[in-house]
């Protein structure tokens, strides 16, 4: 089977990675550009492969690896073969304090005000309205710039060049957006240099000026980290609120059930985490050596795919898998991966989604979706996905 599987309804899964599902955990496929590839779609494999130190984002030989689209970021191998685990823990070691669940409490003052400034705009302009253009992409956006110390007013550039670099379809766009959007973070550090804006700072310092002023860590490292950020803390929750809006939305019960009782809220954020993602692609990685999952043998350079989406539906983990369902018990998705690699923006993003339908379920009860849900548009070229907007009236 090649990917990308046929999905009739964007709201439910693919029937063929359904039917996939049923015969296994893992699966030999094609990718989207025809190479061979393994899909990992069960929980328990997908979990334990997350943190498995035989696969990795390298490849020794990254001109004959196997590629998954044309994506410039998650197209194709990154990083030195030789020396990535190193590097990984290194990078993750420079950025994790400018995550962490301290700093992220911190700034929830600030998204709860942006948001409920945004929300004003929204009422005051009064219904029919776009969700997606008035508040899941401004929210995220305004955020992860105020953190990292990016120019808001530049947001229609960069916003741009991240949506070009996430093109899993076009090669040559991915690259170019990918190239002007690292041109765009040494000329902000330069810029931040110029200004005076680099040096000793304390807590209140943005996250880029405080990676320029780190010890060993290069201008040109410090603006690429920027930029990875950038697009990963914008894109990724854009897509969060648009989507988890619509499940919730046009779930019979899941709106009200909401609305009536506000404690579910962070009900409501995991399951808007875990839900959306159907599956039917997932994490690139390689395998380092040889290696057996569930009774298939990996080669050493194989291209592995961790179906998060698939594992978050797997039903011998979750019932009723494929229900969006607010009352579900609670379960680990795996929406931010597991182990060494989970993502350090999990805290940022979870307030942001439980401030955001915390403030939607009390200021706008009789929110409802403005067209049948099958209208609703999404982004199917891009990494990320989402809606490309959310009609909604109340």
């Amino acid at each position: 089977m090649q990917l990308p599987f046929e999905q009739p309804d964007p709201m439910r899964p693919a029937p063929g990675l359904r039917r996939l599902q049923q015969q296994g955990p893992i699966h030999a496929i094609r990718t989207a550009v025809g190479d061979p590839a393994w899909l990992v779609t069960g929980y328990a494999q997908v979990r334990a492969l997350l943190d498995d130190d035989r696969l990795g984002r390298s490849h020794p030989a990254p001109e004959t690896a196997s590629r998954t689209g044309e994506s410039a970021i998650f197209g194709g191998p990154l990083g030195d073969f030789a020396t990535e685990q190193a590097d990984h823990r290194r990078t993750r070691a420079l950025l994790q304090p400018h995550f962490s669940p301290r700093r992220m409490r911190a700034l929830r003052g600030r998204v709860e005000q942006l948001t409920t400034e945004l929300l004003d705009e929204l009422e005051a302009a009064g219904p029919p309205a776009d969700l997606h253009a008035a508040l899941a992409l401004p929210l995220p956006i305004t955020v992860i710039c105020e953190l990292l110390g990016v120019p808001f007013e530049d947001r229609a550039q960069f916003r741009a060049w991240t949506q070009a670099a996430g093109d899993v379809t076009d090669r040559a766009r991915s690259e170019q957006g990918l190239a002007e959007l690292f041109g765009y973070g040494q000329a902000l550090v330069a810029r931040k240099r110029e200004q005076g804006l680099i040096g000793e700072m304390g807590e209140g310092g943005d996250v880029i000026s405080r990676l320029v002023a780190t010890e060993g860590v290069s201008d040109e490292e410090a603006a690429a980290m920027g930029m990875f950020l950038l697009f990963a803390g914008h894109e990724t929750t854009v897509a969060a609120i648009g989507e988890g809006a619509l499940w919730l939305l046009a779930t019979p019960g899941q709106w009200r059930a909401l609305v009536d009782d506000p404690s579910q809220v962070d009900a409501a954020v995991e399951e808007i985490l875990r839900a959306p993602g159907l599956g039917g692609g997932g994490i690139p990685r390689y395998a380092r050596t040889d290696l057996e999952v569930a009774g298939a043998r990996v080669r050493a350079g194989d291209l592995v795919l961790l179906d998060t989406g698939a594992a978050n539906h797997d039903g011998a983990v979750f019932a009723d898998p494929d229900r969006f369902d607010l009352a579900r018990p609670a379960a680990a998705h795996l929406s931010f991966g597991h182990g060494a690699r989970y993502c350090i923006g999990a805290p940022l993003a979870r307030i942001e989604l439980h401030v955001v339908f915390s403030q939607l379920a009390t200021r706008l009860p009789t929110l409802k979706l403005g067209c049948a849900p099958e209208e609703v548009s999404f982004n199917t070229h891009t990494l990320t996905g989402g809606l490309a907007a959310l009609p909604v009236t109340w």
